[in-house]
């Protein structure tokens, strides 16, 4: 980070909408602060493009003052019920609010709002590297306002409350995801008062909405490193009230000698693992949700050790109870998350044994185009202490690569439908919908994956003919 003087910070801020911001609020006779995010960012050296705005006294008139100044195109919208306003022209969004300060009933994290001094908003904030603020006035343009340290915590690397963090996370229980999640985002450590009242408020988590926990759920998914937001989650007891099909994978069990791996500190290996080659965020909930099936399919065999089978159907089948009690989208997103869920043993078990054409083929298939995403987990999930057998899968999973490649190139089998329809078989043979039909196809279908038809349609019409007349079929 940087540390800026009040002279460099007005240099910094010597833009046209910040100035803009400062002729307005003078004009009105109103003190203007940028606050929050911006405010912290500037200070990381991050891109920022969320300007919040504190104004002492009415956020709504400056907001109107701030629009009708900008001009054409300038789109103001009031939400007089909240006391906010939001002002957006092209890529500049800035948001209002008038200074206030808040008290709360124990049973809602909705504030009753009163209007206050620059100080009773700084209060409310909920961690100090938030809750600076920078003077936009004419006469005091860049000055820094940080009341509470959060220039020393920017440069320690400290998430801290304000205030008693008791009251801060009693009275918003939110903050406490919010807590974590910025941690994990900026790689800070939580002080250790901080982290104690997570541990003392995370029973307050209750009356937060599902939605609410999801969204912070997935800002730490798409940290960094997001193992750490989870770990966090975990040491303060917040991981097994939100998700305790996760908290579940926790812990080794021993007998005669034998243990297994800790499938939580696995699956969080795999999830960073996955996070240093994509961003996509769905490839992340499959890999935190990859193994979720093993504590129910966990089984001791004296012949054979610690068993998980089926783990992966079991978790696929898991995964919709898990995003309709969590609120997350039930669509393509999940059935992308199932999917590689289901099939994230497969290229594992080939490489096991001898890569052939068909089982490759088959692969194919059963991914189609989400097979680049399905080997990027799947070369996560290789995890092995055993730098040697690591680094052999690793080098079988290239293998595998190159003959999807070839076999693609000459087969094109990447989301192919049989080149003889059933539509195409009732008409040859005068067939109506039956199972028959669905069992020509099939057979089709098995045979270009197998290798034994090329994917074409008249090798596949001559197969159809030969399959129906075993079946006592001839075309009409």
């Amino acid at each position: 980070m940087k540390i800026y003087s009040d002279e460099e910070l007005a240099r910094l801020l010597d833009r046209k909408e910040f100035r803009l911001l400062s002729q307005t609020a003078d004009s009105l006779g109103l003190e203007c602060y940028v606050v929050g995010g911006y405010v912290r960012d500037l200070f990381l050296e991050r891109p920022s493009k969320d300007i919040d705005v504190v104004v002492v006294g009415s956020g709504l008139e400056m907001a109107k003052a701030y629009g009708k100044a900008l001009g054409r195109g300038a789109h103001v919208s009031l939400f007089k019920n909240f006391g906010t306003a939001q002002v957006k022209r092209g890529d500049l969004e800035v948001e209002f609010v008038g200074a206030r300060k808040e008290s709360y009933h124990r049973e809602s994290r909705n504030p009753i709002v009163e209007d206050g001094t620059l100080e009773d908003d700084q209060n409310r904030r909920d961690f100090t590297i938030n809750a600076m603020a920078i003077c936009l006035n004419g006469d005091r343009f860049g000055e820094l306002v940080d009341p509470f340290g959060g220039i020393d915590d920017l440069q320690d690397r400290i998430i801290r409350t304000p205030l008693d963090p008791d009251i801060t996370f009693s009275d918003d229980p939110l903050r406490m995801m919010r807590c974590i999640r910025f941690a994990t985002q900026l790689n800070f450590y939580i002080d250790d008062t901080t982290f104690a009242s997570l541990e003392k408020n995370r029973e307050r988590i209750g009356i937060i909405s599902k939605e609410r926990i999801s969204e912070e759920l997935n800002k730490i998914l798409l940290a960094p490193v997001p193992s750490k937001g989870f770990i966090d989650l975990d040491r303060c007891g917040l991981l097994e009230l939100i998700f305790p099909e996760l908290a579940a994978l926790q812990g080794v069990e021993t007998v005669n000698g034998r243990g297994h791996k800790d499938v939580f500190f696995h699956t969080l290996e795999v999830l960073d693992n996955v996070a240093r080659n994509s961003d996509d965020l769905w490839l992340r909930w499959a890999a935190l949700l990859h193994d979720i099936g093993k504590p129910r399919t966990k089984k001791w065999e004296p012949a054979h050790g610690w068993t998980f089978y089926n783990h992966n159907y079991v978790g696929m089948k898991m995964i919709p109870g898990i995003f309709e009690r969590m609120k997350l989208p039930k669509n393509e997103k999940m059935k992308y998350v199932q999917k590689m869920v289901e099939l994230h043993m497969r290229p594992i078990a080939i490489v096991d044994d001898e890569v052939t054409d068909s089982a490759v083929r088959r692969l194919l298939f059963d991914a189609g185009d989400d097979i680049d995403d399905l080997m990027t987990l799947c070369e996560a999930d290789i995890t092995s202490k055993n730098e040697q057998k690591k680094k052999r899968h690793l080098e079988n999973f290239k293998l595998v690569r190159q003959k999807m490649v070839d076999l693609e190139e000459k087969d094109r089998i990447r989301n192919f439908q049989p080149p003889v329809d059933g539509l195409e078989i009732m008409r040859i043979f005068g067939l109506e919908p039956t199972s028959i039909v669905g069992e020509l196809k099939a057979s089709i279908k098995d045979a270009i994956l197998d290798g034994v038809i090329p994917n074409d349609h008249d090798a596949a019409y001559e197969f159809l003919i030969r399959e129906a007349h075993k079946r006592g079929l001839e075309p009409k």
